[in-house]
């Protein structure tokens, strides 16, 4: 089973590179952020004929959420809290191999302030929300663009950067806060020393310049950790394909039994 996580940077602009990513990497269920659009204009019979149902919680503006799948799924939450949506993805034939949460995020829109208030309140938020409704046993997975980077490794130049915004203290600490209650980075849990990136701003060549930062995220606890098999950051889809435009952030996946 393979989940992902993709900051798809408006899904309307980019529904052909999006298919043409799901029909070569074939992931069972996929967290999309920054839609761009509202959940009337979301392009279900196109999801369809690839074999994906998908659910939503959209938005006219920069934000907007998706959980795409190829089992059932059920919605648990809209708002969770925030523009955020949760669904539990599930075999009927093969219970023991199914997802049985799915939750994409993404903070609030960063400041360009040292301190982005906005994005700790939606850490904080995000937190609050699984110590309240969930426990660390139950199979989770929370995935997305969370715009900070954890630590150094996760920062093209930490040197220089530190301080300022996805490199602050704060963010640091209340990403800290979703690991300790029970989630585990799964990239960073198997590659703890690698240091490889999932986003490049658009601007002044960054992606060549390898100007270049991990804020997305998946993150599990530890009954789905012990079945992960493999973790990739989809480097190779934040280029173009077949004349078509990436997004400026790469999917993140991973694969379990």
């Amino acid at each position: 089973m393979r989940i992902a996580t993709w900051n798809i940077t408006g899904l309307r602009a980019r529904l052909g590179f999006f298919q043409h990513w799901l029909r070569e990497r074939q992931p069972e269920v996929v967290g999309l952020q920054e839609l761009k659009l509202s959940d009337d204009h979301f392009p279900h019979q196109e999801i369809e004929e690839l074999g994906y149902r998908a659910v939503t919680y959209g938005q006219k503006s920069w934000n907007g959420v998706a959980i795409l799948s190829r089992m059932p799924l059920e919605i648990v939450h809209k708002g969770l809290p925030g523009p955020r949506i949760s669904a539990r993805a599930f075999s009927p034939r093969e219970p023991e191999t199914s997802a049985s949460a799915a939750f994409t995020a993404r903070t609030e829109k960063p400041s360009s302030t040292p301190t982005s208030r906005s994005s700790s309140r939606g850490l904080d938020a995000l937190a609050d929300h699984f110590e309240r409704c969930h426990t660390t046993s139950e199979p989770l997975v929370l995935g997305g663009d969370f715009n900070l980077c954890p630590a150094p490794l996760d920062s093209w130049n930490e040197t220089a950067l530190a301080g300022h915004i996805f490199h602050t203290d704060a963010e640091r600490t209340r990403f800290r806060r979703l690991l300790d209650w029970g989630f585990e980075d799964v990239y960073r849990k198997l590659f703890p020393e690698t240091q490889t990136f999932s986003w490049w701003d658009y601007r002044a060549g960054a992606f060549h310049k390898k100007q270049d930062l991990r804020i997305d995220f998946l993150l599990a606890t530890r009954s789905v950790m012990q079945r992960v098999r493999g973790a990739e950051i989809d480097r190779e889809y934040r280029k173009k394909k077949d004349g078509l435009i990436p997004s400026d952030h790469a999917p993140v996946f991973f694969d379990m039994e």
